[in-house]
């Protein structure tokens, strides 16, 4: 009997694991034992993190994609579907099409998407640089800006102990921002003022999600002239008189907004009756240490998509999609487990235009900060213009 592995999302998680399941199963595969689907709704693959290098100019839309199906081994069947349902009872899916896909396994990495909309506001008041267009939208408004004042804001989701997208973002591009704004010679007549709600997972008034991390921002910060505060929870924005209301009650004008939006997963998870996530946000509940869906033993969930209390990004991506494959081919040939996540996330930070921070913590200990350097602005660098997509393609 043929066991028919299906993964759901063509993003970095996906297609990772897509490419080390070939890797991983190759005997099987080639004996027809296991044949392995990804569904995608789109035949592009978008290089997310180099959006926030579209808000500065530093990218082009051509620089940070891929067809999709030019990143699979020939092994995989790609097929263009849009996932409209889960039937977990009977282990189909639904499609947009009206095609419905059965499955043995199936691997869920359908991301999450920015939601404005959620807060009063912020659609019409707010920029943001988690997808193309809006990215876009930023930069050009970015390169008008001669003088006032930008508000950075943060929001996290409802649910407890969720991280927003892609944690030291914000970060980031504070830091770009300035930089870049110096490079145009403006800096001295624009403000720039970095905010951070009050709870930020386990931490209470910080700049940041770690305790570590908050601890060395306020000298970085106040040496390049950024203004920050702690505690203002983004509530509503008010897009004609250009104020910012925080859940404290504080009010923060602004000329620019750069906010982190709140997020959500994509529809299709949302409904699926599976999530038990604040506010209809659609987490799903993740065993920490095997991946799988809790409750659905036949189901593993790795990326933005899951509930876990580490950051939706990447370099999560990068060391949860290892596990998924080991686990799936463990089940397959010894009926049971064999690996366990332990929470880690390795990244390289974008510190200002040209400087890098290797970053990387798990379950049990959070980042420590070192120095960015120009090596390792170097090292983001080639990741963004190349290893990212061997990364992808299975080969790193």
């Amino acid at each position: 009997m043929v066991q028919h592995i299906v993964i759901v999302g063509g993003g970095i998680g996906g297609t990772m694991t897509a490419n080390h399941l070939v890797t991983k199963l190759y005997p099987e595969i080639r004996s027809g034992k296991v044949r392995i689907t990804m569904l995608s709704n789109s035949p592009w693959h978008y290089y997310k993190p180099a959006f926030m290098y579209v808000a500065f100019d530093a990218f082009f839309r051509d620089e940070l994609r891929r067809p999709q199906i030019s990143l699979l081994r020939p092994e995989i069947d790609f097929q263009l579907e849009e996932v409209s349902g889960f039937d977990f009872k009977a282990s189909r899916l639904h499609c947009a099409s009206g095609k419905k896909i059965d499955y043995d396994y199936l691997v869920l990495s359908t991301g999450c998407v920015p939601s404005p909309e959620k807060i009063e506001g912020l659609k019409e008041g707010g920029d943001h640089f988690y997808q193309h267009a809006p990215a876009r939208q930023l930069a050009d408004r970015l390169s008008k800006l001669e003088k006032g004042r930008v508000l950075v804001t943060v929001t996290f989701p409802k649910t407890h102990n969720v991280p927003h997208q892609c944690g030291i973002a914000p970060v980031e591009t504070t830091l770009m921002l300035d930089e870049y704004l110096r490079r145009r010679g403006v800096r001295d007549k624009v403000e720039i003022a970095y905010t951070y709600p009050t709870t930020s997972q386990l931490l209470r008034n910080c700049l940041f999600m770690q305790n570590e991390v908050c601890q060395v921002l306020p000298p970085i910060f106040e040496d390049r002239d950024i203004k920050h505060q702690r505690g203002f929870t983004l509530s509503r924005v008010d897009p004609e008189r250009k104020i910012a209301y925080s859940e404290e009650g504080a009010e923060e004008p602004f000329d620019l907004l750069m906010a982190t939006p709140p997020i959500t997963a994509v529809p299709a998870v949302r409904d699926s009756g599976i999530s038990q996530a604040a506010d209809n946000e659609g987490w799903v509940p993740t065993d920490h240490q095997t991946m799988k869906v809790l409750g659905l033993d036949n189901v593993y969930v790795l990326g933005d998509t899951v509930d876990l209390p580490i950051s939706k990004a990447g370099g999560s991506c990068h060391n949860q999609s290892p596990v998924v494959v080991n686990n799936l081919a463990s089940e397959l040939r010894f009926g049971r487990t064999s690996d366990e996540y332990d929470g880690r996330v390795v990244a390289v930070a974008q510190m200002g235009l040209e400087g890098g921070m290797p970053l990387w913590y798990d379950y049990k200990e959070d980042v420590h900060p070192t120095p960015p350097t120009k090596l390792g602005g170097l090292l983001r660098k080639g990741f963004n213009r190349g290893i990212y997509w061997a990364v992808a393609r299975g080969l790193v």
